[in-house]
């Protein structure tokens, strides 16, 4: 059974940091990659990013600015750092795994590339 576990929010002041993990079991991890969205209420769920094997792939140039996508396959772990946080960060984080292994592509913006998801992680920013 493919199971996500996102973990690592909360509640921070602007201007901080923050890394979410997104800790996965019940496939070979290495193989898939892993994307992260994000979405805020009454708002719709919004691509961060995923990484493939090693390549990270943002889903806009203003988000290479301040999150940072990695993995570490010996802990079946993807992170996701987000520095100078905003107040406009603040939204439920998900991590996301597709079906089918995609070599070195992942679609950061696509959530309907992705078949599997996570619980999602509470991140609040306050001003």
């Amino acid at each position: 059974e493919v199971q996500l576990q996102a973990s690592g929010g909360g509640l921070v002041q602007a201007g901080g940091s923050l890394r979410l993990s997104c800790t996965v079991s019940g496939f070979t991890f290495d193989d898939y990659a892993i994307g992260w969205f994000r979405q805020a209420p009454g708002k719709e769920r919004e691509g961060v990013g995923c990484i493939s094997g090693r390549v990270s792939i943002y889903s806009a140039d203003s988000m290479k600015e301040r999150f940072a996508i990695s993995r570490d396959n010996a802990k079946n772990t993807a992170y996701l750092q987000i520095n100078n946080l905003k107040p406009e960060d603040s939204a439920v984080y998900y991590c996301a795994v597709p079906e089918a292994r995609s070599g070195s592509y992942c679609s950061p913006r696509t959530p309907t590339w992705y078949d599997f998801w996570g619980q999602g992680t509470q991140v609040t920013v306050s001003s």
